[in-house]
């Protein structure tokens, strides 16, 4: 498929963002967001943001309502609803996105992979964030950009379902040597040490951990070539591969790592721990 769109690197510096920032078709956007408190990262975002930057809320333009937890805490917007939430962002077929937040792309990863998997290859993260923003000696701002609604953005979702496995297609494959599934959230909670989210603590058996902090040095993306070897350590280049973290929204970090280190054909279980371990039928594994 041929994306839509100018393509821009996976991950952008804060020298290339001054640059890329000045274009009419590249749209900066606030995706900062704290677990427990669905209004942190908007009160953040109006206490200061990157000048320009528009503010998506995970939980309501990243994510579909969650239900009984049977597509977990973030399942995957639906195609209208996307393109809704892009459109009132000023983002279309021909925006150019980056995307930053406060936690070393952790979250801002939600909205690069969700542009990749409704078929728009114009997505970034900002390196490092707004904390390198700043550091950089680059001012915040509080105005609010100009209302995007009336830019005539246009976004036309076209879903890539090769990129992403669902539950029943994670469970068929359970113990099978064909295939690898990564488990992105802290050693201790893959390990079933605590669980202070979902029902029960573990993993899915035979997953495999590499926690998304794993993929940085000082906040910042590991060089390609040292990405590149973290996971071909862990199978990632042997074996088709399926990542999951706790509701779908940090394994998007190890899939943009995957990218940067050259496998762009992972996959994402979207319920990922949300959803397994809401099934008591579901088996879990504990330790290392």
């Amino acid at each position: 498929m041929t994306p839509r769109g100018r393509v821009i690197a996976h991950l952008v510096r804060v020298d290339e963002l001054i640059a890329l920032m000045r274009e009419p078709d590249v749209r900066v956007v606030d995706v900062r967001w704290k677990l427990g408190d669905r209004t942190a990262g908007k009160a953040a975002y109006e206490r200061g943001h990157i000048p320009g930057a528009v503010f998506a809320d995970l939980d309501v333009d990243l994510a579909a309502t969650p239900g009984t937890g049977a597509r977990g805490r973030h399942p995957l917007p639906s195609p209208e609803s996307f393109a809704q939430a892009m459109a009132r962002l000023g983002i279309g077929d021909a925006t150019r996105v980056i995307a930053y937040d406060d936690q070393s792309g952790a979250i801002a990863s939600r909205l690069w992979f969700l542009l990749r998997y409704f078929g728009h290859e114009t997505g970034a993260i900002l390196d490092g964030g707004i904390d390198a923003y700043t550091q950089a000696g680059h001012a915040l701002e509080t105005s609010l950009p100009e209302a995007p609604n009336g830019s005539g953005a246009a976004f036309r979702p076209s879903p890539r379902p090769e990129l992403v496995a669902e539950r029943d297609v994670v469970a068929s494959r359970l113990g099978t040597q064909g295939t690898l599934l990564l488990d992105a959230r802290a050693p201790e909670r893959y390990r079933g040490d605590v669980e202070p989210i979902d029902k029960r603590a573990g993993h899915i058996p035979s997953a495999v951990n590499a926690p998304f902090a794993g993929n940085l040095d000082a906040g910042r993306f590991l060089a390609s070539e040292a990405l590149r070897e973290r996971y071909r350590a862990l199978g990632a280049f042997d074996k088709p591969t399926t990542v999951y973290c706790g509701s779908g929204v940090t394994a998007c970090h190890d899939l943009l790592a995957l990218a940067l280190a050259g496998n762009e054909e992972a996959k994402l279980y979207p319920g990922s721990w949300s959803e397994w371990s809401h099934d008591a039928d579901a088996p879990i594994a504990t330790g290392g």
